[in-house]
């Protein structure tokens, strides 16, 4: 059930029959996980829980600053309580059986905006940092608009300097035709800038997944060379693919330089991290000219382009992963913060920095199912009003609410507005026990079912309100545990002041009292 820790839960049959008897059970490490399994049942059948009121609004979310009400539907009015029945179900039209009698639906309380509006703010997200102006210094305004001015005339320049040196080596003996190579040529280059610009958006997504965005732009980096190296098999297609390539290569570029000094940081003791970035960069430069030139040597053979090609590619790629790899960082991201609860709920054991960081998923590619949101917005962590009522007793004190959703099986922890970045973690960490008790519940369910291969089970389509016993049990283990875990975390050197777990920017700024 927990980590190997003393910790109070109920007794298994003595507090069936007096619910003040508790005892404090100590789990050997290597039992840990065993243990919750076992001590978390399959769904049970479904049964009416009490009866509880529901208002007509449930809650108020406010996400990038405007506001929603969440307002039940199809059986309590605003200002007239209803009652929802925790079986899930009512009755629709004609007497048939719907939804538990009540939905809900999210209510905008502000206009929308303005389509000027609409458009400045679309355009700040791809121009100024995340919580501007608040998080930068005042002198960031005058640099950024010098800077821009820099680049404005350097860009025009760049212009009649291509032209140039193309009708230097030749390219063209008109003027017409040179002008027109020449624009060829810059518009390749523009919708490369293009796509840094757009890839920017990511944000603070440089600072959460440093490692997985470095990996994923060499990747990138690599597909831009072989689309560079088929215009060979189709020159009347070379202005196409070689924009691009080039939007896919200064993709790569921007991850590259964004997530070049927090990694060279961690290597930094001290106020040195110009000389780290520069010795750093030397070291680069030279292996890039070495590479360069055993290059020529080996293209005088006239070498075969896929195989080369290939080979190049596997090694540039298999270096890359070794070296994110090698990073040790102090932070705790979602994929190391993963792997430091997952090790403490098996174990007890937090893993030092070294060991958390060697076990980080490094690869993630887009289409994987991440089992925990963090921030999530209420339409997407609720099914029905009366688990959300239910479940909100158990979070009063707390500034968040944790929650299962078996439709999309993903635990997901709502943040209240008062939410701080130690209230994050907490939620994390709740988030993750959660899924503990309920992946324990599934591989207990499907044993059953292997075991009773004739016997029909219920709950096929389970609810919310099915999963409220495993929440309620991991608040008293998060109550018992997160304290030690926070302690453990810090012993082996993991910084807890700060969070880097990307939440979701849906807040929960109202919950209406019951």
């Amino acid at each position: 059930m927990a980590p190997a820790m003393g910790m109070k839960r109920p007794a298994a049959a003595a507090a069936a029959a007096a619910a003040t008897a508790t005892q404090t059970v100590t789990l050997p490490a290597p039992d840990a996980r065993a243990a919750v399994r076992d001590a978390a049942p399959a769904l049970p059948p479904r049964a009416p829980a009490p009866a509880v009121a529901v208002d007509g609004v449930l809650c108020l979310e406010e996400v990038d600053g405007r506001k929603w009400s969440y307002v039940v539907e199809g059986g309590a009015s605003p200002g007239k309580a209803g009652r929802v029945s925790g079986s899930g179900r009512g009755r629709g039209r004609g007497g048939a059986a719907s939804p538990m009698g009540v939905t809900f639906k999210a209510v905008p309380l502000q206009s929308p905006l303005p389509p000027v509006e609409e458009i400045m703010s679309f355009i700040r997200s791809y121009v100024v940092p995340e919580g501007f102006p608040d998080s930068v210094t005042p002198s960031y305004v005058p640099y950024m608009t010098w800077r821009a001015l820099k680049h404005f005339f350097g860009g025009a320049m760049g212009v009649f300097t291509t032209r140039t040196l193309l009708n230097s080596v030749g390219v063209a003996q008109s003027r017409a035709t040179s002008g027109a190579v020449a624009i060829n040529w810059i518009l390749k280059d523009g919708a490369g800038r293009v796509g840094k610009m757009l890839f920017a958006r990511q944000g603070k997504k440089f600072d959460y997944d440093l490692k997985q965005l470095r990996f994923s732009g060499d990747l990138l980096m690599e597909l831009g060379a072989g689309i560079e190296l088929a215009t060979a098999a189709f020159p009347q297609l070379f202005l196409p693919m070689a924009c691009i390539a080039n939007v896919v290569k200064n993709v790569a570029a921007v991850t590259s330089t964004s997530t070049r000094t927090p990694i060279y940081k961690a290597y930094a003791k001290g106020e040195n991290i110009g000389d780290v970035t520069a010795k750093g960069e030397s070291v680069g430069n030279i292996a890039d000219l070495l590479g360069t030139g055993l290059s020529i040597l080996i293209s005088k053979r006239n070498p075969s382009l896929v195989t080369s090609f290939a080979f190049l590619s596997c090694g540039y790629l298999l270096s890359s992963y070794h070296e994110v790899r090698s990073v040790v960082l102090n932070t705790l991201n979602t994929a190391r913060f993963t792997v430091a609860v997952d090790s403490f709920i098996k174990s007890g054991h937090v893993p030092s920095l070294k060991e958390g960081n060697s076990q980080e998923t490094i690869f993630n590619p887009p289409w994987r199912h991440q089992p925990v949101a963090i921030g999530s917005r209420f339409g997407e962590a609720f099914q029905e009003p009366a688990s959300f009522v239910a479940i909100r007793p158990l979070f009063e004190d707390e500034r968040y609410i944790v929650t299962y959703n078996p439709t999309k099986d993903k635990v997901y922890a709502l943040l209240k507005d008062q939410a701080k970045p130690d209230d994050i973690l907490k939620a994390a960490f709740h988030a993750h026990v959660l899924l503990h008790f309920i992946n324990a519940s599934h591989a207990n369910l499907n044993a059953r079912k292997r075991m009773n291969s004739n016997r029909s089970y219920q709950n096929a389509n389970p609810l919310n309100m099915d999963f409220i016993p495993h929440i309620a049990e991991s608040c008293k283990i998060v109550t018992s545990s997160y304290g030690v875990f926070k302690k453990k975390a810090r012993e082996q050197g993991w910084i807890m002041s700060e969070s880097l777990l990307n939440p979701g920017r849906a807040r929960l700024c109202g919950i209406i009292p019951q």
